[in-house]
């Protein structure tokens, strides 16, 4: 049975948390990561934690053939109130610990090769070192579907636009919903038939895409 590697996936209602159930009715045995509550807990603000996270995953449940980043670090903030301490978290936790976790991936991948998903954000007024780390992470991803594409490896940043995993305020919620082409936000369960087929055999020759899959909602641009 192929091993899938999901982080962030503690909070019951998340994006990861959806993902989960529908690579297990796929036929894969998933591994779950977050600072506490999963299969293997990781703290993925400590720069040695993903590598000792991928080894003990491949060592106890076998090479990982699918890694979906969906782990996240998010404290509001903008130009004039964000810190040098916020700064930097935002991006060892969204930015370098998946850079890590990719290249330890990479490192153990199954013969057949393996796929990469990231979860990414167009986030930024407002929410700036959330933005920029993720559009760090966006650039890491894609340069991974060049660089590890002899390895048998696709890479590619997924951009769900606004989900509802308890996050949005009713008043929120009434002001975005209007906005959906299809009348309502994004659920778990619609990201995780996207992210089902690209690490599925049939979809890894897509490689290298920052794609949408947010119901037409980014259209309204």
């Amino acid at each position: 049975m192929p091993v899938a590697l999901v982080t962030g996936a503690a909070r019951a209602n998340s994006i990861a948390a959806g993902i989960v159930p529908r690579l297990v009715a796929d036929g894969w045995d998933v591994a779950t990561t977050d600072l506490f509550g999963t299969d293997f807990d990781c703290d993925l603000s400590d720069p040695a934690a993903p590598e000792r996270l991928i080894e003990q995953v491949a060592r106890e449940r076998g090479p990982v053939g699918a890694l979906v980043l969906s782990h996240a670090h998010d404290v509001l903030s903008g130009i004039l109130d964000t810190t040098a301490e916020s700064f930097d978290a935002h991006v060892a936790i969204n930015a370098r610990a998946s850079l890590l976790l990719i290249a330890a991936f990479a490192r153990q991948i199954p013969a057949d090769g393996g796929a990469i998903v990231a979860l990414t954000s167009d986030a930024t007024t407002g929410n700036l070192p959330y933005g920029a780390s993720k559009g760090a992470l966006d650039r890491i991803v894609i340069s991974a579907a060049r660089e590890l594409g002899p390895r048998g490896v696709s890479a590619n940043v997924l951009n769900p636009g606004p989900v509802d995993t308890g996050w949005i305020s009713p008043e929120l919620h009434e002001a975005l919903a209007p906005q959906h082409p299809l009348g309502r936000l994004g659920r778990p369960e619609d990201i995780a038939g996207v992210v089902a087929f690209l690490v599925s055999p049939a979809g890894r020759w897509i490689s290298g895409q920052l794609l949408h899959a947010d119901g037409a909602f980014s259209a309204r641009f």
